[in-house]
């Protein structure tokens, strides 16, 4: 049974891959399983239909029979420990991939949200260019920290795992900011991810919802 996805009917990144069902759409293509995907309005993210998949009212939500999830970790996390591909077989090593795939989420992505959030919505308040620049160093400490523990590596622990995955998409929502410009080292590694087949077909995909050119994977 193919799973079936949400997604953005009109998604506020305008096809950039920015949305978190990205995530989902590239860890489904790395393993190479089909999946459908829905198209939810904004208005039909608040309805009770998809608040049964979503209690928040976002996407991406995942259905595959009688499973239905939400949250973007929590659904990469299920393909991952579903299909091979994504994390290792040895039991060290997935520990260690599964730790990266929080650290992408719980130590990496809320510094970048936050400085992301303040660019789009507080640009007017008086307090804005005192904020910014504090929201800008927390950004730059772990950028400088992932960037020291990655070193020449290709990956953050030997080969592409989901912690890789995810790592990728949280980082690439500081393109066109300039942090990431002096971190030659983490520039290459979102270079890797996006120059992976499965990450071009998953951008592609999304991209031609934007484009009006959407289909079924």
């Amino acid at each position: 049974m193919k799973p079936t996805i949400t997604a953005f009917e009109r998604s506020p990144d305008r096809g950039r891959g920015l949305a978190r069902d990205m995530r989902v759409r590239w860890a489904l293509e790395e393993v190479g399983q089909p999946y459908d995907v829905r198209l939810v309005s904004f208005k039909e993210m608040k309805e009770p239909a998809h608040r049964a998949l979503h209690p928040f009212g976002q996407i991406p939500t995942y259905e595959e029979g009688g499973l239905a999830l939400f949250e973007s970790g929590a659904i990469v996390f299920h393909i991952a420990e579903r299909h091979a591909g994504l994390l290792p077989g040895d039991p060290t090593a997935r520990a260690r991939a599964i730790t990266w795939m929080f650290a992408a989420l719980n130590t990496m992505e809320p510094p970048i949200l936050d400085r992301e959030i303040a660019t789009l919505v507080e640009r007017d308040k008086t307090w804005y260019g005192e904020r910014l620049p504090v929201l800008e160093d927390r950004v730059r400490t772990r950028l400088g920290e992932l960037s020291s523990r990655l070193g020449d590596a290709d990956w953050l622990d030997g080969a592409f795992s989901a912690g890789d995955l995810l790592m990728v998409t949280v980082l690439r929502r500081l393109s066109g900011s300039g942090l990431l410009d002096p971190y030659a080292s983490l520039c290459a590694y979102i270079a890797r991810g996006e120059a992976r087949p499965a990450y071009q077909r998953a951008f592609a995909d999304q991209l031609a919802v934007f484009t009006g050119k959407a289909g079924t994977r």
